[in-house]
This record gives C-alpha cells, structure tokens and sequence, in this order.
C-alpha cells in the first residue's frame, strides 16, 4: 500500500500584510510543484510526497513563508468516501 495516491488539503493562515507576499512565493514554487510525481498537491504516492518535502524549491518556499503565517500550515489527508 506504499504507492496508494495521496490528496493533500494544506490550509495556511496569512499574517496581516504578508497576502500579497505569500501569494507569489507560492506562485513561484507551483511551477516546480507541478512537475513532480503528482499534480497540485494530489500525490501518486507518499514516496512521491517525500520527494516534493525533500525538494530545494520546497525548502525555499517554507524558508520564505518564515515570519508570514500564523503557526504552522494544516495539513489534511483527504480520501474518497
């Protein structure tokens, strides 16, 4: 069951004055995001998943999301009823 797809929600909560800022670090980052094993955060598998997680540009994007959120971003397994 290691290669089960994976639908991820992630919902992350913008400090005032940060919107516009955090909207283009994720634009930027969709593009790589969109060229891994999986498509707009619905993974092929959880291997696949670790990839993305283990990625530069990920790094980078968390890296430039420091000090704009409040707390941490929620991430949600989603499944088919």
């Amino acid at each position: 069951m290691a290669n089960k797809k994976i639908d991820l929600l992630a919902e992350l909560t913008v400090l005032p004055g940060f919107l516009e800022e955090v909207k283009a670090i994720l634009k930027k980052a969709l593009i790589p995001t969109l060229q891994d094993t999986g498509f707009f955060e619905v993974f092929s598998s959880a291997a696949a998943h670790e990839f993305h997680l283990e990625q530069d540009y990920t790094k980078r994007m968390f890296a430039s999301l420091d000090g704009k959120l409040s707390g941490v971003p929620t991430l949600t397994k989603l499944s088919a009823l």
